[in-house]
C-alpha cells in the first residue's frame, strides 16, 4: 500500500497532459491539413486521452500521413484547452488521422485505437482524468459504425468490465493550439513525455510491430 507521501509524490511528477501555455493559434495547422487532396487521403477522428500521446501512436502507422491534436465530440464552437479542460464544453482531446486507404484501412485504424489505450478506463486514460480525456471513437457513416461495433462486440468478450469508449457521429473537429501539434517531438524532455507518452507508445510498438514505419521501429 502506497503512504500518502508517495501519493503525493507521483501526483507531482506525472503532471496531466496540456498544461496550457498561450492563447489559440491554430491557423498554420488548419492551412496545412486542408492541402491534402481528399481524393487520395481519408480523414478518421479518434479520442482517447491526452492527444500528445495519441499523436504519436498513429503518426508511427504504416499509412498514416498526418495526425492534428484538437478537440471534438462537444457542444461549443471554437474550444481552447483553457475551455475544454473545465469539462464544460463537452469536447475531448482527439486526433485527426489523415490516412492513405490504399495503404492502411479505417478497419486497422480502429485495431490501433483499441489496442493502444486501457479500453474499460472510464472519463480518462492512465494519469490523465476527466471528460476532456475520455474515450470516443467518431464514424463518419453506416460502414464505418458497423466495423466499429463489431470490434466492440468482439473486443468486449475479453472483458468483465464493460468497453468505456463512445461510439458517436462525428460532427466537428477543432484543431488545437499550435503549440500542441507534434509536442512529443518538440518536447522529448517534458516530464509527462518521457514518463506517460514514451510509455504508452512503447507498449503501442510491442504489441503492433508490424504495422510500425521504418523510422519507428
Amino acid at each position: 500500500m502506497k503512504s500518502f507521501l508517495s501519493l503525493l509524490i507521483l501526483s507531482l511528477f506525472f503532471v496531466s497532459c496540456g498544461k496550457a501555455q498561450n492563447s489559440k493559434t491554430n491557423s498554420e495547422s488548419e492551412i496545412a491539413s486542408n492541402k491534402f487532396d481528399d481524393e487520395v487521403y481519408d480523414r478518421a477522428y479518434f479520442a482517447s486521452g491526452c492527444f500528445w500521446c495519441v499523436e504519436t501512436i498513429y503518426e508511427s502507422v504504416k499509412g498514416v500521413e498526418e495526425v492534428y491534436s484538437g478537440y471534438s465530440g462537444g457542444h461549443t464552437k471554437n474550444p481552447t484547452y483553457q475551455s475544454s479542460n473545465t469539462g464544460k464544453t463537452g469536447h475531448a482531446e482527439a486526433v485527426e488521422v489523415i490516412y492513405n486507404p490504399d495503404l492502411v484501412s479505417f478497419e486497422t485504424l480502429v485495431d490501433v485505437y483499441f489496442g493502444s489505450q486501457n479500453v474499460t478506463q472510464q472519463n480518462g486514460q492512465g494519469p490523465d482524468i476527466g471528460s476532456q480525456y475520455r474515450s470516443i471513437i467518431f464514424y463518419q457513416n453506416e460502414e464505418q459504425k458497423e466495423i466499429i461495433e463489431t470490434i466492440i462486440e468482439n473486443l468486449s468478450k475479453d472483458y468483465e468490465k464493460p468497453i468505456a469508449a463512445e461510439v458517436k457521429a462525428f460532427d466537428k473537429f477543432w484543431m488545437a493550439e499550435e503549440y500542441h501539434q507534434d509536442y512529443k517531438v518538440n518536447n522529448p524532455n517534458n516530464p509527462y513525455i518521457k514518463n506517460v507518452s514514451v510509455p504508452r507508445f512503447n507498449r503501442f510498438k510491442e504489441k503492433f510491430p508490424e504495422l510500425l514505419k521504418p523510422e519507428y521501429k
